[in-house]
């Protein structure tokens, strides 16, 4: 039975995870000095790369798992762990992904390689956002649930792309304070998702325990 529900469930979720709006302090960083060429360019193959990235995870997502053995009771709680410490990360506001990105960004010569390298992945198109995808995908059955969820990624890189497009005039309004209050809302939703994503995985591996 189609359920539209869980997929209006992965998109608010996948949201919560690319969080395209606590990427724009991160992305002004390393854009700085930049012409306004350059910023553009950036600006639209930043989310085509984010795009591409997630609809190849939706497509063999499923291969994946069979590939390596992996249930999806397992995967669902590797992945909502993982989940959950990046909500925690986002919960206290931190910037250890610009951090972590930061020396990748330093060793490229080519500015638009910035775009796909740390900006695409894996700043906005993480192990966490791969993870939710693969999680989806399983569900995704039938052709019509699979353009469904493909939507649902188009418009996130919708949401990136307006986003990056409108990041000076963004982070002038809101300030740091405003993108962390924005970053902590969205760490909230993503951690209760998390934990949905745990309790779910272990329903399903004691089922197959026992």
């Amino acid at each position: 039975m189609f359920d539209f529900s869980e997929h209006i469930k992965f998109i608010i979720s996948l949201l919560a995870i690319v969080n395209p709006i606590g990427a724009i302090p991160i992305y002004i960083s390393l854009t700085d000095g930049y012409s306004l060429e350059d910023r553009a360019r950036i600006v639209r193959i930043t989310p085509v790369a984010v795009v591409a990235i997630l609809l190849t995870t939706l497509v063999s997502g499923e291969f994946i798992l069979r590939f390596f053995g992996i249930s999806i009771g397992s995967f669902r709680v590797g992945g909502g762990i993982l989940l959950l410490l990046m909500a925690i990360s986002m919960l206290q506001a931190r910037t250890s992904r610009a951090a972590h990105t930061s020396d990748e960004a330093e060793e490229t010569s080519d500015r638009e390689t910035i775009a796909v390298v740390p900006l695409a992945i894996p700043l906005l198109s993480g192990p966490g956002a791969i993870s939710t995808v693969i999680v989806y995908a399983y569900k995704a059955k039938g052709p019509l649930a699979y353009l469904i969820t493909s939507a649902g990624i188009l418009l996130i890189g919708l949401a990136i792309y307006l986003s990056l497009l409108a990041a000076p005039h963004i982070a002038k309004k809101l300030g740091k304070t405003g993108i962390n209050i924005i970053t902590r809302i969205m760490g909230l939703i993503l951690a209760a998702i998390s934990v949905e994503f745990i309790t779910t995985g272990l329903k399903n591996i004691f089922q197959t325990l026992t």
